[in-house]
């Protein structure tokens, strides 16, 4: 992400992340919004792990591709891939191939499973850390938007303790922000109130 001024695209204000069209429909239609489906947390982990180093839009870009080829981000699935698996996988251009961040997916999809066996869903155990209501910031400039908080450091730290790997906090922070659990969404932009009305949703 990049600039200090939110972009204005056919009447609306949105955040200046949101320049490329895969950019605009996710940041209009998913970011920020309050998830309570395990498939849509292990699809975002998977995402956002896979991001490290690379840009969003990549990511994006290559979505379907992930979704065809982690079974539709279904953890109970991606958990039984074996080595062949990761090697079918590492050679398919629709995915970003690194060894690392593939073999992670899988490794992380059988502790995704132990999480969702220990505390009913891997849901309840994230949405725990914000004691079910999601945080509204209220940052007026992108410059103001961490990469990291106090937050992202205990849910990083804990998901690290369980065995998790790529999880780093900034990684994490990118997770939060993407399923709801903090509206980043700048006060220009006409989703921070959209956003802000489904968290209340969220709550009840």
């Amino acid at each position: 992400m990049s600039g200090t001024a939110p972009e204005v695209h056919t009447g609306m204000v949105r955040c200046p992340w949101a320049r490329a069209p895969e950019e605009i429909a996710y940041h209009d239609t998913e970011w920020g919004v309050p998830v309570r489906d395990d498939r849509i947390h292990f699809e975002f982990l998977v995402l956002e792990a896979a991001q490290a180093g690379l840009s969003w839009l990549t990511i994006l870009r290559k979505r379907e591709g992930y979704r065809r080829l982690f079974a539709d981000f279904d953890p109970a699935v991606v958990a039984r891939y074996t080595q062949a698996d990761v090697e079918r996988l590492l050679g398919d251009a629709a995915i970003v191939r690194n060894r690392l961040k593939v073999e992670a997916a899988v490794h992380n999809a059988r502790l995704f499973l132990d999480v969702q066996a220990r505390h009913g869903s891997f849901d309840a155990f994230i949405w725990n850390f914000v004691d079910g209501r999601p945080v509204c910031n209220q940052w007026r400039e992108l410059g103001q938007v961490p990469a990291t908080t106090p937050l992202s450091d205990t849910v990083s730290k804990e998901l690290k303790r369980l065995g998790f790997k790529f999880v780093g906090s900034t990684v994490i922070y990118a997770h939060l922000q993407a399923t709801g659990l903090v509206n980043d969404h700048l006060t220009s932009c006409f989703r921070h109130a959209e956003v802000a009305a489904e968290r209340r949703g969220a709550m009840e």
